[in-house]
């Protein structure tokens, strides 16, 4: 059995982000979810909220997080 739950775990390592039009791929999630910490916890406004909208799609772990209303 493993120790890690399947579904706790991200599918890939890797995962694309869209932010403020910024297109990027990114092969380390770990990475991606600390630098939009840091942008939600360094930043206010409009550029937060967009921070904040792709790290909660990270956390929710999805292979590609946007901060565009679809």
């Amino acid at each position: 059995m493993l120790k890690t739950p399947e579904l706790a775990m991200p599918k890939s390592q890797t995962v694309i982000t869209v932010c403020n039009g910024r297109h990027e791929v990114w092969t380390d999630y770990e990475e991606a979810k600390a630098y939009f910490l840091e942008m939600m916890m360094s930043t206010d406004g409009e550029e937060r909220d967009r921070a904040e909208c792709v790290y909660i799609q990270l956390l929710h772990g999805l292979d590609e997080c946007s901060d565009e209303d679809e």
